[in-house]
């Protein structure tokens, strides 16, 4: 939450960014070693190459998230409110013209695309952050940006406050559309 007296938007944690990020690899790891060659081939790839595999990953999307969920299940409301936090800034943090240069898409389809960005992991996540070509244009995974807000909906009748000051949705962090 954000604190009343200073106004100080509350940030992630280290730990709580430790715990995503170790939660997204662990729902990957369970769906073997097909996805995670498709994985580093999206990172180790020449991002100006047309490459006819770049959306092969999409077909390992729903299982992934299936797993994620799977892995959340027993998590109480702070901490689906806390991993919230972190997908909510982790968005935030790319949505920036440079990355919608390349991932193209409405305001919607743009915030998808960074979804997209997030599921793949720390990695790649960390990849297009320093170098926006890295990103897979037009892919999207919508589930991803409200992931922990739906089940933390869903577990416990409403939508977790963040308390972080900041949106996900797209052209909203003023700092990446500066021209």
């Amino acid at each position: 939450m954000t604190d009343p007296a200073s106004g100080i938007a509350k940030l992630p944690s280290a730990d709580d960014e430790a715990r995503f990020w170790a939660l997204v690899e662990s729902a990957w790891e369970r769906l073997g070693a097909e996805p995670a060659a498709l994985r580093r081939a999206l990172l180790t790839r020449d991002p100006e190459a047309d490459d006819d595999a770049l959306y092969a990953i999409d077909a390992w999307l729903n299982p992934f998230l299936d797993n994620l969920r799977q892995l959340s299940a027993d998590l109480s409301s702070q901490e689906l409110t806390d991993l919230d936090r972190v997908v909510e800034r982790k968005l935030h943090d790319i949505d920036r013209a440079d990355v919608h240069e390349v991932t193209d898409g409405s305001d919607d389809g743009f915030l998808y695309a960074r979804g997209h960005i997030v599921a793949l992991g720390r990695e790649f996540y960390e990849a297009v952050n320093a170098d926006p070509a890295v990103a897979v244009p037009d892919a999207t995974c919508e589930s991803m940006c409200y992931f922990f807000a739906h089940l933390h909906n869903k577990r416990f009748g409403g939508w977790p406050d963040t308390g972080s000051g900041i949106s996900r949705e797209s052209c909203r962090n003023a700092a990446g559309w500066r021209e």
